[in-house]
């Protein structure tokens, strides 16, 4: 495993020609004959591609899982056959982001499947994988596996019929019995015939949630709260104490304002339903309509308030997101409350303990008939060449199994079913994991979903414009809506 980066990029014009004559051949097996932050905002458990630049993953490497025991997931029938040996000796390739520590992460995760099945997994990752698979899947020489951290490039290869419908391939009954809904609708995308599953679910990153100094916190004897109400209450409460209750900063060079995208994104989930937030980031539901005027007015009354900011309204848009959260920790603290995704800690500054420096709690609903929504991000696993073996390896993804350890070795998040809290070995990610676990909605970062124009453009700029004072709140909506591509 320790060779196959290397292995790929010195002879890749030979591994592509050879996996193209494979997907042509008959197997040689027995058998017959398979995610901005946001995948752009937050570093090292989803990497970036426009908001933020990733930051490198802790090098811990994950350790290498046993074998499933006792009964294998029902997940599909490649992999009943591949835990019985059938495709031993076989080779699955694949390619993704992950790169560097998360390549070892991902290697070291899947080794035990490898050792199971006799399946080579030869996974190649690249730090241009956006530009490098578009190239691949449209030359025709794609790897037979696929990770998309975005599941918006996705959709344009499941549009144009470049990917493997899952339908008839996965067991829709062990879907559902492994995710929650949300996982499967995000992964239900247009084909050129109509809706196709086009993939499964690999992990997830968390971004509902609000960091807080817990030593100071706890001493001023405030309380967490698990409404939006209480929320504000607690807001008013620090405020009418003399300090100043909120962390913000949304700069980011030429990314400046997608902090502000994921606080709008955050709370549309909490005050519309998911088909209103689906529409949304289609273009069906412009953000020049009620439904998107009062997810703002609850993030203004925060935002726009000076008693309620750190620095006031005017310091947001100059402030850096990454120094935001620094203030939580002088001694007093200057603002104690800070949304953002868990990528954040490795921000804070050197030495901090979560769970005794710092903690954090779930970004309280608002509406209760919209349940408990978590907003984030994920990778999402796709088939590009259907064989066999694939399909085991595919089959296989859809299992908290494949995932274990990393999770493990920390650094990300399971959205299966069958994982366990006890894989989490630190108390903040078991932490953040209960909180995925709890979701009853999940979607992911809707600027990272919208067209580039939109979702990395107007949205970010015309938001940004708003929040400094620059134009009205009806020119930034209309702006925006006017940038949608026709």
């Amino acid at each position: 495993m320790n060779k196959k980066s290397l292995l790929w990029s010195l002879v890749s014009l030979v591994v592509l020609a050879s996996m193209m004559l494979a997907s042509c051949a008959p197997a040689a097996t027995e058998a017959p004959p398979a995610t901005s932050a946001p995948a752009t905002e937050a570093p090292a458990t989803e990497a970036p591609a426009t908001e933020m630049p990733a930051t490198e993953a802790a090098a811990t490497e994950a350790p290498a899982t046993e074998a499933p025991t006792g009964n294998i997931p029902p997940a599909g029938q490649e992999l009943q056959d591949a835990y019985a040996g059938k495709f031993k000796g076989t080779t699955v390739s694949m390619t993704g982001p992950f790169v560097d520590a998360d390549a070892v992460k991902f290697d070291n995760s899947v080794k035990a499947f490898e050792d199971a099945t006799g399946i080579d997994i030869q996974y190649a990752g690249s730090k241009e994988f956006e530009a490098s698979i578009r190239i691949a899947i449209e030359g025709g020489s794609a790897p037979d596996v696929v990770d998309f951290p975005q599941p918006g490039l996705l959709a344009t290869f499941a549009k144009e019929g470049k990917v493997t419908d899952l339908t008839d391939i996965v067991s829709q009954d062990w879907l559902k019995q492994n995710y929650i809904q949300s996982w499967l609708d995000m992964a239900t995308m247009d084909g050129p015939n109509g809706p196709i599953m086009a993939g499964v679910w690999g992990r997830a990153n968390i971004k509902s949630i609000v960091f807080y100094p817990k030593k100071a916190f706890d001493e001023a004897g405030y309380t967490v709260p698990t409404t939006w109400d209480e929320l504000m209450a607690l807001t008013k409460q620090i405020s009418d104490d003399g300090d100043t209750p909120w962390c913000i900063g949304i700069e980011s060079g030429a990314a400046t304002g997608w902090p502000m995208t994921d606080w709008m994104e955050d709370v549309m989930l909490r005050t519309t339903s998911p088909e209103n937030y689906d529409k949304w980031v289609k273009g069906e539901l412009k953000f020049d309509s009620p439904e998107v005027r009062n997810a703002l007015k609850y993030v203004t009354d925060i935002w726009f308030n000076d008693a309620y900011v750190y620095g006031g309204r005017k310091a947001v848009t100059t402030t850096a997101f990454g120094d935001a959260p620094k203030p939580m920790f002088d001694n007093p603290p200057k603002c104690w409350l800070h949304r953002q995704g868990d990528f954040i800690q490795s921000f804070f500054p050197e030495g901090l303990k979560g769970g005794e420096d710092y903690d954090f709690f779930y970004l309280p609903p608002i509406d209760d008939q919209y349940g408990k929504p978590v907003l984030g991000g994920g990778d999402i696993y796709a088939l590009i060449n259907d064989r066999p073996e694939s399909r085991a390896v595919i089959e296989y993804f859809s299992t908290g199994d494949s995932v274990k350890g990393w999770v493990e070795a920390g650094g990300t998040f399971s959205p299966h079913n069958d994982s366990s809290l006890d894989w989490y070995h630190d108390p903040v990610g078991r932490k953040l994991a209960e909180i995925l676990k709890g979701a009853t909605t999940f979607r992911f970062d809707g600027s990272d979903l919208m067209p580039g124009a939109v979702g990395s453009g107007s949205f970010w700029k015309s938001m940004t414009d708003y929040v400094s004072g620059s134009i009205d709140e009806d020119t930034a909506l209309k702006q925006i809506d006017a940038s949608w591509p026709k």
